[in-house]
């Protein structure tokens, strides 16, 4: 991590009273990297979907209100049950079962926010990816906006420009949005979601190869199959590396939002997507630090919030 990011980290902690700490935990909770890692290996080992389930987690927390795990609140008017995340969302039982042990080892000290960043930070490694250093000091939310969630979650009908707009919302820069973007290099995604891309008319600027429409028809027709899944990244779904960034430049990116990047008419984001085609450890090593500074996004510290002792409802 540069001087300068950790500079901003610090500076940011302190205006909201407390600075956000890789040693957070050192000695309140030693055994927390390695409870989380072996938990996630396993449920990954199990699964490889769930990798990209466990980050999409972490990206949706942060982008309503902060990362202060307020997705992980249930109710049936809050975020869980919002647009972007009814029905798709995912992982909820594993974050729970992680926090149960991490309880067990030290109760009442580590936040259900702070799990959800390492968590993230472990499934990417978990799948060959890239890691970086997670700073922990977040507190929970005490409440949760289906509402924020509707309006804040960047929908997969985006273009570059507007997907620019909202993540500059949230204080992260083009080259963040773009290196973010990639994390559909591994994951899923349902047929509602890109459907509308295979049958026309297309929206402007959008681009996808004519074997690769063929090829997602089978698998999502034209009247049902809403709920039928491909992978984001065709090629190795489940891998985390650069070759969804190749497919763009193959137009064949499953989502518009992620085509948009390369052939939406944004120099900005097509020049990132040649960059990370072309060098595997630039994506990675700017994926790390977009994911640290998606992660510091307005959270509660100090005496805001509290520390959930169940993930799921306050205290």
């Amino acid at each position: 991590m540069s001087f300068v990011l950790v500079l901003l980290l610090a500076l940011h902690g302190s205006a909201l009273g407390q600075t956000l700490s890789s040693s957070f935990y050192r000695s309140s909770c030693p055994n927390l990297t390695t409870i989380v890692r072996a938990a996630v290996q396993q449920a990954v080992q199990a699964e490889a979907r769930i990798a990209a389930s466990f980050v999409r987690l972490h990206f949706h927390d942060c982008f309503v209100n902060g990362c202060d795990a307020s997705i992980l609140l249930d109710g049936a008017n809050l975020e869980q049950n919002a647009f972007p995340n009814a029905g798709s969302a995912r992982g909820f039982d594993i974050v729970d079962s992680i926090k149960s042990s991490v309880e067990s080892s030290c109760p009442g000290v580590v936040s259900c926010a702070d799990l959800l960043a390492l968590i993230a930070r472990d499934s990417v490694v978990a799948l060959n990816g890239p890691s970086w250093t997670v700073v922990f000091g977040r507190r929970d939310s005490l409440t949760a906006s289906q509402s924020a969630a509707n309006s804040n979650l960047p929908p997969p009908t985006l273009n570059a420009s507007a997907l620019i707009a909202s993540f500059q919302n949230q204080g992260l820069s083009t080259r963040d949005m773009v290196a973010l973007s990639g994390a559909h290099t591994i994951g899923q995604a349902q047929c509602t979601t890109f459907k509308a891309r295979l049958y026309g008319p297309f929206q402007r600027g959008d681009q996808m190869d004519q074997s690769f429409n063929t090829s997602l028809q089978s698998s999502c027709p034209s009247s049902n199959g809403d709920t039928n899944l491909s992978p984001l990244d065709v090629q190795t779904p489940t891998s985390f590396d650069n070759r969804y960034f190749r497919n763009l430049q193959n137009r064949r990116g499953l989502l518009f939002s992620d085509q948009t990047l390369f052939s939406g008419g944004q120099a900005s984001t097509r020049n990132l997507v040649n960059s990370y085609a072309l060098s595997q450890s630039t994506f990675f090593q700017d994926f790390g630090n977009a994911m640290v500074r998606m992660g510091n996004i307005n959270v509660l510290t100090g005496s805001n919030g509290e520390i959930r002792r169940n993930c799921g409802r306050t205290n």
